[in-house]
């Protein structure tokens, strides 16, 4: 069973040759070293957080994340992504055996798909519930051009996430640890960042910056900052938890300000199963994980309480 692209000729160009130019364009972009000149691709790098929003908006976020990867360990892609349209209390896994991208198919990890359903934690949705969500498609062309020296012998694992508490968040990241500890096991993390305005009914403001403690509903009269400099506080806040990967700190920062971070559950995922890892680490001696972001964008720098605007954050994730 063949899960369609979907949302190719809407969301992003159904033109593989076109598609690939793009996606080659938006690579290019990408400088060969960032901060604290780290060479790209990054060595180590075993996740990434990237967004899923239409290319025309997210397309060149979502590069720097993927150029941070380094193909040659990956034999298998975990690609997490939210439940957007689907209720869902637990994770979800597909029933399809390989989805189709204008580049070409990828293909499944039946057998990892058949171990997880046995742990009984885990529901299948159908070719419709699938074909419907974005949020795991939007990774696939991305997934296959940064794979295609090798992609005939890369299978992935869509785990769509549900609506999932904290308790949720740390047993799948339990289950999932092994997983990520696996070198030869590439995550992806799928989530936007704050959306802000009328759309998506989160207008909350804060004239200090970084003080999440002091949002309120946008004032009508002049403001200390600009709106959108509030948002990136804001987002900047809850990125800061994700890097000190600080699970405990990262819900505590959801609860107080309902930031609107859609793949909040497949982040906090990931956070719990790092714990889980480094449990296992000397503090002292061994050399730790770490989570680095290293884009940020805005689809609309908003200056009136009517306009809308999401975020887009990309992070690679260095395990040792």
């Amino acid at each position: 069973m063949s899960r369609k692209a979907c949302h190719a000729g809407s969301w992003y160009t159904e033109q593989g040759p076109h598609l690939n130019e793009e996606l080659t364009q938006w690579l290019d972009n990408v400088p060969q070293k960032i901060e604290d000149d780290v060479p790209i691709p990054v060595p180590g790098a075993r996740a990434i957080i990237a967004p899923h929003a239409g290319y025309m908006w997210s397309g060149q976020a979502a590069a720097f994340a993927y150029k941070s990867i380094d193909p040659d360990f990956v034999k298998r892609v975990f690609i997490f992504g939210p439940s957007h349209h689907f209720s869902l209390t637990k994770c979800a896994l597909s029933q399809c055996t390989q989805y189709e991208t204008p580049l070409g198919n990828l293909m499944l990890d039946t057998e990892i798909i058949e171990e997880l359903k046995k742990t009984g934690e885990f529901i299948s949705v159908s070719q419709d519930v699938e074909e419907e969500e974005h949020s795991i498609e939007m990774h696939l062309p991305y997934t296959y051009k940064i794979l295609e020296s090798k992609v005939d012998s890369i299978k992935i694992v869509p785990v769509m996430v549900g609506s999932l508490n904290a308790a949720k968040e740390s047993f799948y990241g339990d289950l999932f640890a092994p997983y990520l500890a696996d070198p030869s096991n590439l995550f992806i993390i799928s989530t936007d960042f704050c959306h802000w305005g009328p759309r998506f009914s989160y207008k909350y403001y804060s004239a200090s910056p970084g003080n999440s403690s002091n949002l309120t509903r946008v004032p009508n009269k002049n403001l200390p900052i600009p709106i959108y400099k509030s948002i990136e506080k804001l987002d900047r806040e809850g990125m800061d938890f994700i890097e000190k990967i600080d699970h405990k700190g990262y819900v505590s920062y959801l609860s107080k300000t309902k930031n609107t971070i859609c793949g909040r559950h497949p982040v906090g995922i990931l956070l719990c199963a790092i714990e889980t890892l480094q449990k296992g680490y000397d503090n002292d001696t061994a050399e730790q994980p770490r989570i680095k972001f290293i884009h940020y964008s805005q689809s609309n720098q908003v200056k009136h309480e009517g306009e809308n605007s999401v975020s887009y954050a990309s992070a690679y994730v260095y395990l040792p």
